[in-house]
Order: structure tokens, then sequence, then C-alpha cells
């Protein structure tokens, strides 16, 4: 189905309304003359891809029609129009922006012939995935490049390129960032790189174990509050993942991983404390405790049941499951033998 973009604008094939937006970039690229008037071309273009897409706009709303966005997805590959919008964000209006990131993500879902060509398309060209991660350090577009990334990790196969890049580990300094919008967002996407798919995600802490956890640990050691209590909250979360059985098994056994998290327990923030908790409490349920780790518990024993007893009373009366995992703990405790 043809797309009119303007009442008196002459009607677009999908395939046409894609050459159209790449030949304005092209032409965008050759110099300033006229540049504000083809940005402003190239945003009724991309406004008119995206109401092939979702049917419409407020004045004149449609059904999608399913053969148009086929075309349109053979076409934005065919003519490297996905490359093109991504690179060329930052050059976009705002609106523009978020139509362009509208469309990406509806097109990653879209198959033809049982194929996702999008999908297809950015892993023979994984260079756009680094260039959606570095968009965290351009603030115009950092949002919109977050949404970008996580609809791609919803896709397995591209997750797996960004965890096996070196680029990943940007985000260990993209969660610390002063700007807290753009902070909590990174937050999100690096929380959905870790879980999303979990087999993966075991396989990538595993093989990678000492290079995450040492910047795991600054996080943890963050004096940006949220920083802190999203990435132990998380932490808590990659430990009881059963996938996570190996990862869990070396981490519990460190015993300067139970000093910081003993350490987290007596925090200025309740908040905190809480969320440290649920961390420690794997190192004392865990039956095989090393030797340096069962030390730590017998030298602090006696600290540790008077801590435990008197732990956030207030959410006794509240919070049954963490009552009882409390009164495990002391129990677990209270057996650990001092000689």
């Amino acid at each position: 189905m043809s797309f009119i973009f303007g009442s008196k604008q002459k009607t677009k094939t999908p395939a046409e309304l894609v050459k159209t937006l790449r030949d304005d970039f092209a032409n965008l690229d050759k110099g300033p003359k006229n540049a504000d008037k083809i940005i402003q071309d190239i945003s009724n273009t991309i406004e008119a891809m995206k109401n092939v897409l979702y049917g419409g706009d407020s004045t004149e709303p449609h059904e999608p029609n399913q053969d148009a966005i086929q075309q349109l997805t053979v076409e934005v590959v065919n003519q490297n129009v996905v490359s093109l919008l991504i690179t060329n964000m930052a050059k976009l209006q705002f609106e523009a922006k978020k139509d362009a990131a509208a469309i990406f993500n509806n097109l990653l879902r879209r198959q033809v012939n049982g194929k996702l060509p999008v999908v297809e398309y950015i892993q023979r060209n994984p260079a756009l995935l680094e260039a959606l991660v570095q968009g965290y350090t351009h603030a115009e577009i950092a949002l919109v490049c977050g949404t970008m990334l996580r609809d791609c990790v919803r896709h397995e196969a591209l997750t797996r390129l960004i965890l096996s890049a070196d680029y990943f580990f940007n985000f260990f300094k993209f969660v610390e960032m002063a700007n807290f919008d753009l902070a909590s967002d990174a937050f999100l996407t690096f929380k959905d790189l870790l879980t999303q798919h979990k087999v993966l995600a075991a396989e990538f802490l595993e093989q990678n174990y000492d290079k995450i956890f040492t910047e795991y640990t600054t996080l943890l050691n963050s004096t940006n509050y949220v920083t802190k209590r999203q990435s132990l909250k998380l932490l808590g979360e990659l430990l009881l993942e059963r996938s996570n059985f190996n990862v869990m098994t070396r981490y519990i056994s460190s015993h300067e991983n139970l000093k910081l998290m003993m350490t987290l327990l007596r925090d200025k923030s309740r908040n905190i404390q809480f969320e440290a908790f649920h961390v420690f409490k794997v190192f004392v349920a865990n039956p095989n405790k090393t030797p340096q780790v069962m030390d730590i518990f017998r030298k602090n024993k006696d600290r540790l049941i008077t801590f435990l007893s008197n732990f956030q009373h207030d959410k006794d009366k509240d919070d049954d499951q963490f009552s009882e995992e409390k009164a495990f703990l002391l129990r677990q405790v209270q057996a650990i033998p001092t000689a």
C-alpha cells in the first residue's frame, strides 16, 4: 500500500520512501547548503515510514498494510537505510529521532520468508551495535539509542555480539554518569544484557569472571546511592539465578566479597542494607564455605548474632519472607563452631 506524507505530496510507495531517505542523507553529507530543508525533508520521510508501520497519523489513521510493511522491511535492508538511521541519528530533529527509533524497533521484529532481515543485517554489520552503545556518550541521542539497544538485546544473536565486544565494559562507566536519566537508562540496558538470555549470560559471566567482578566491585563501592543500590539488587538476582550456579559458587567463595557485603550491611542507607542482606544470605547458606570465609564467620559469630537479631526489626511484621530468612540466617550463624 502506498502512503501519503502530506496532503499536497505525491503518493510514494515504501521503496520510494526508502530511496528518498537514502538520497536525502547523501545530499546532507555533501555540505551545509540547504541543510535545514534537507533535514526537514528527512523528518517528513521518516514520519511517513513510521505511518506505514503503525497505521497512519492522528489525522488519517488506517490499519497497517502487511504487504507495505514487508516491502519497507526489505528496502531498508537492501538500500542500507538501517545503517543510515543509526549513524545519522544525532543530525535528526527531536521528533524524527523518536520516529527513527520507533521504525528501527518495529522492523527488528519483522519477518520476511521466515527470517528477520534487519536482525541479520545488523549481524553482518556489528559496528552498528557499537554505534548504538556509544550513543550513551552523546546526551542528545542517548535515550533513543538506549531504547534501540534494548530491542536489539531481545535477540540472542545480537546480545552475543555485544557481550563479545570490548565496548560492553563501557557500561560500567555509563551507569555512573552524572546525568541521572542517562545513567538509569544505561543500567536498564546493562541489566537486560546480563539477564535476558540466561544461558548466554551465564557463559559470558563465567568466561570473563575476573574482569567483570573487578569492575562490579567498583559499582558496589560507588559513592552514588542509586548506582550502589541498583548494582546490589542486580547482583542478588544474578547470584540466585539457577543458570549462574558456577558464578555464584565462585563469588561466595571469596572472603573479600563477604567482607564487602558485611560492610554494606552497615551502610547508612536502610535500602542498601536490605539489598546487601539478600547477597549476604547466600554466603551464610552456602554449605561448602571456604576456610577463609568460615574463619570470618567464626571470628564475627557473636557480633553477627547480635546484629542479625536487631536487623531492621520493623520489617519483621510486614514481610514474612524477610522475617523467615533472617531467622534462618540466625540459626545458621549460631550453628557455626567457634573453634
